[in-house]
């Protein structure tokens, strides 16, 4: 087979695809163009509604009387259920048809959206997000796959994979400023509405112009999926309900048991399935384990923060959700514009200095906003909220081109699919922990804040018991109490910060060690050999 030699890294690659390219079934009906329009306005959809979900949580916290612990629930139920299909989804739109596939996500993405906008308990919140986020999982695999059978001319597709990662950042952007401004306006539920309106233009494109594709080879690892789900949701819920019933508690104890059970069982059977959801095999790469467990954490942190960011906003500084939407776009802004920059510079940067320099970032910026309090003027933190945006952008493109460069290139698809879903399981991480961290620490804190501003001993108990069920704050409680109550969200703020610091810089150290900085020169195989 004839190969070329890259200028950037002289690693060998094959100039024809090893394997013959994907089966497609159905007329090509219109432009490259309307393709990868229909796929970006997936990947905004799914974005938008994460950011959409953060921006409403206090006001669904104050309306449904939600106490913190519970409130968790609500984002890590749509990512937990990213976490946990985005693998088998990509295998689904291989299997049925892609475009298929893509179209059941929107979907369950606008049904998911539907049962929140119509729900009056917190279960049925949950419940719209679960639906949401398999219908996420859906539209982000298959999204991908559908440009990369689109557009085979490899540059082209990285500038089309660059753009569908930007429109992802269009969506986490808009996202709380369509969230404030119709919070301003109609009752939350409306807020979800914008999902569907955006899924119903998403499926009128899809339908009109994308071909269909597949790959009816591809087979479904079963019990890879519900192995995989079942580590992962037993994970969160330990993470969740320990801050509520204690770390120690029986509960607690078998959710953790049954999580490290689970991940014993799913790396056994990964290594004796013939075509294995995950390649467990690939972890035997440092560099790729590197890059995996970094792209992980760059998720954990962007999603732990942005929440620990609006609540901090709206609980303790008594912003508004459209002010605090503006805030928030220092963060989301920003990680927009560095991700779509980064991805066209790492041909000459390589992957280990963009990678190291964001988690570095990162934490620095995290230490500099856990020292914010809520008298802290704007003014003093956009800096470090851009900072913090641009540092998890200057990670993300770079960790999936690092790990395809870790692996052999037939293990491509799987490097890049295991890091997307380290991704999305650093997201549910970051909302179930650093949410869990500042509930606790508000909790544990808050007899000590009363008692500093002169609360009377017999009031401070049922500040504390509503502050539990979550209806601590009204808008007419007295001036001590809401001070109390906004230094103790602040303290849960901080404690979350601080400890995505110590996993940024840690992160850092790991990157700056074992990330190979280009592509792994492999053996050629023996029809290869120039």
């Amino acid at each position: 087979m004839p190969e070329k030699r890259t200028a950037t890294t002289g690693w060998r690659e094959p100039s024809a695809p090893v394997a013959a390219a994907p089966a497609r079934t159905g007329p090509v009906r219109g432009s490259h163009a309307a393709t990868l329009v229909a796929m970006c306005l997936g990947a905004m959809v799914t974005f938008l509604h994460l950011t959409a979900t953060v921006s409403t949580l206090t006001t669904i916290q104050r309306d449904l009387r939600i106490d913190p612990t519970s409130l968790v629930w609500i984002p890590s139920a749509y990512t937990l259920m990213l976490a946990s299909l985005v693998l088998s989804a990509a295998t689904l739109g291989s299997r049925y048809g892609r475009r298929r596939m893509f179209g059941v996500g929107v979907a369950a993405m606008m049904a998911g959206a539907g049962v929140v906008a119509l729900a009056t308990t917190l279960g049925w919140v949950v419940a719209g997000q679960l639906v949401a986020g398999a219908g996420g999982a859906l539209i982000l695999s298959n999204s991908l796959a559908i440009l990369g059978v689109t557009f085979t001319d490899p540059h082209r597709r990285t500038e089309v994979v660059t753009a569908w990662a930007a429109a992802s950042g269009v969506g986490l952007s808009v996202g709380p400023l369509i969230a404030g401004t119709l919070l301003a306006h109609v009752h939350w539920h409306g807020v979800f509405l914008s999902t569907v309106v955006l899924g119903v233009l998403t499926l009128a494109v899809t339908t009109r112009w994308v071909a269909e594709s597949r790959q009816p080879t591809s087979r479904l690892d079963l019990p890879g999926l519900l192995l995989g789900t079942l580590t992962v949701a037993a994970a969160v819920h330990a993470l969740i309900e320990g801050g509520r019933h204690g770390w120690t508690s029986p509960t607690v104890a078998a959710a953790w048991l049954t999580a490290a059970g689970a991940l014993v069982a799913f790396v056994v059977v990964e290594l004796r399935t013939a075509a294995p959801m995950l390649d467990v095999r690939l972890f035997r790469s440092p560099s790729f384990s590197a890059v995996v467990l970094v792209a992980a954490v760059s998720l954990f942190g962007f999603t732990g923060v942005s929440i620990l960011l609006v609540l901090f906003h709206e609980r303790a500084q008594a912003l508004s959700p459209l002010d605090t939407g503006w805030r928030m776009l220092a963060v989301f802004g920003l990680y927009a514009l560095t991700a779509f920059a980064a991805g066209q510079a790492i041909r000459r940067t390589g992957f280990k200095a963009p990678l190291t320099l964001g988690l570095l970032l990162g934490g620095l910026a995290s230490l500099g906003l856990s020292t914010h309090t809520p008298g802290t003027p704007f003014s003093q933190s956009w800096p470090l909220l851009a900072l913090f945006g641009a540092a998890c952008g200057l990670v993300a493109a770079p960790a999936t081109a690092a790990a395809l460069a870790s692996v052999a290139p037939p293990q491509a698809g799987m490097a890049a699919a295991a890091v997307n879903t380290a991704r999305q399981f650093g997201a549910v991480m970051g909302a179930s922990l650093l949410g869990t961290l500042l509930s606790t620490t508000l909790i544990a804190d808050l007899p000590g804040r009363l008692a500093a501003h002169g609360v009377p001993e017999s009031s401070r108990s049922a500040v504390q018991a509503a502050a539990r069920a979550g209806t601590g704050e009204t808008a007419t409680t007295a001036g001590p109490v809401r001070q109390a109550l906004a230094e103790s969200l602040t303290a849960g703020v901080q404690a979350g910060l601080r400890v995505n610091a110590v996993v940024f810089l840690a992160a850092a150290v790991l990157a700056l060690a074992l990330v190979r900085n280009r592509p792994h020169r492999h053996q050629p195989a023996s029809d290869d050999r120039g």
